[in-house]
């Protein structure tokens, strides 16, 4: 899976719970919880959601490693590959 298309797949995810949220409006380096407005719960839901199209589990301890976009596509792509 490529960087492009594990974004998309991370957009698609971030819209499923937060559906108002455009893939342009989201600040690449910014905290994502903050710029796609995702309490806790959400943020779980998220993760949940990018294992069942990813098939990678996020351990809490990684965390901090996804808390932007790019670094969660960092992540996701360092796993997939």
């Amino acid at each position: 899976m490529t960087r492009d298309e594990i974004k998309t797949v991370v957009i698609s995810a971030i819209q499923g719970l937060a559906p108002e949220i455009e893939e342009g409006e989201i600040e690449p380096d910014e905290d994502i919880r903050d710029e796609c407005d995702l309490d806790s719960m959400d943020f779980l839901n998220l993760l949940t959601a990018l294992k069942k199209s990813c098939g990678i589990s996020i351990p809490e301890t990684d965390y901090p490693h996804v808390r932007t976009l790019n670094n969660m596509l960092d992540y996701l792509n360092d796993r997939l590959a």
